[in-house]
C-alpha cells in the first residue's frame, strides 16, 4: 500500500478523531469512553512528533505523544498513542509512524518512549515489538473498559 508519513495539522483532527472513535469503539484500544474535541485533545498531547500517514487524501493512522511522567527529571519520558483505521491495518502504516516518532523524538529531548497496551490488543503488542519496544510489565484490572469489564495492559518501552 501506498502511503505518506507528514506532520499532522489542526486541518486533520477530524480524521484523527474518527480513527480515535473506532479505538474508543472497539473497547480494545482505550479505556477513553468519547472522542475529544480538538482543543482537549491538543491541551493533552505534546505539540512535536505528531504525524499522520496518508493515502489519496485519506488519513490512515496517526501517532502522537503525551508527557510520560510529569516530574522534571523525567522531562524526556513521553507516552506514545497509535491509532489505525480499520481496513488499513497491517499494511505497514503503524509501523512507519512508530519509526518516524523514534527517528525525531531526540532531536526534542526525548529518551524513552513507552505505551500502555490493552492486553487483549495483541495486533499492537506485536506492532511494538516489531519496532524494538521491549515489554517490562503488565498491570492487572488497571480500568475499566466501556463495557463495564476490568482489563489488564501491558508496559512496553524503547530506550532512543
Amino acid at each position: 500500500m501506498n502511503f505518506q508519513i507528514r506532520e499532522m495539522t489542526k486541518e486533520d483532527y477530524a480524521q484523527v478523531a474518527e480513527i480515535y472513535g473506532q479505538g474508543v469503539e472497539s473497547g480494545a484500544a482505550t479505556f477513553q469512553t468519547y472522542v475529544p474535541d480538538y482543543e482537549e485533545w491538543d491541551g493533552a498531547h505534546l505539540p512535536f512528533c505528531r504525524y499522520v500517514a496518508e493515502t489519496e487524501g485519506k488519513i490512515i493512522g496517526w501517532v502522537a505523544l503525551t508527557l510520560g511522567l510529569s516530574r522534571t527529571p523525567y522531562n524526556g519520558v513521553t507516552e506514545l498513542s497509535i491509532y489505525v483505521r480499520e481496513g488499513y491495518k497491517r499494511h505497514g502504516a503503524g509501523f512507519a509512524l512508530i519509526e518516524k516518532v523514534k527517528g525525531s523524538a531526540e532531536s526534542f529531548g526525548v529518551w524513552m518512549l513507552e505505551s500502555r497496551i490493552c492486553r487483549q490488543n495483541t495486533g499492537s503488542i506485536k506492532l511494538h515489538e516489531k519496532c524494538g519496544f521491549r515489554m517490562i510489565g503488565y498491570r492487572e484490572r488497571i480500568a475499566q473498559d466501556k463495557f463495564g469489564q476490568w482489563q489488564d495492559t501491558v508496559e512496553m518501552e524503547i530506550r532512543l
